[in-house]
């Protein structure tokens, strides 16, 4: 899956939100619906979503799956935001050069 791709299966609040409560421990679909204002249904669809792009995997424990952050999923966007490492140093340099010289 592409970086575009993944971006736009995080536009989503929901997911994000989703992907979120997972960073901190595994659970099932009934524990990630808990606080949010959407039907079981939704809630496997969004999970679909996040698993078809790599980001959730699941692990079945009898008749309970339970998902989790796939930490290789976050690779391509790891390698977008390394494209704009380095830019930003320089940049960042440069405004605060700027920002100095409009104080004097």
């Amino acid at each position: 899956m592409s970086d575009v791709d993944i971006f736009k299966v995080l536009a989503d609040p929901t997911r994000r939100a989703v992907l979120e409560r997972l960073a901190s421990a595994e659970m099932t679909a009934t524990e990630l619906r808990e606080g949010f204002a959407i039907s079981q249904p939704a809630m496997s669809q969004h999970l679909a979503v996040l698993r078809g792009a790599g980001l959730v995997s699941e692990r079945k424990d009898g008749r309970f799956t339970n998902y989790r952050v796939e930490a290789q999923g976050m690779a391509p966007l790891h390698e977008w935001l390394a494209r704009y490492r380095a830019f930003w140093p320089d940049r960042i340099d440069a405004l605060k050069d700027l920002l100095k010289e409009m104080d004097q």
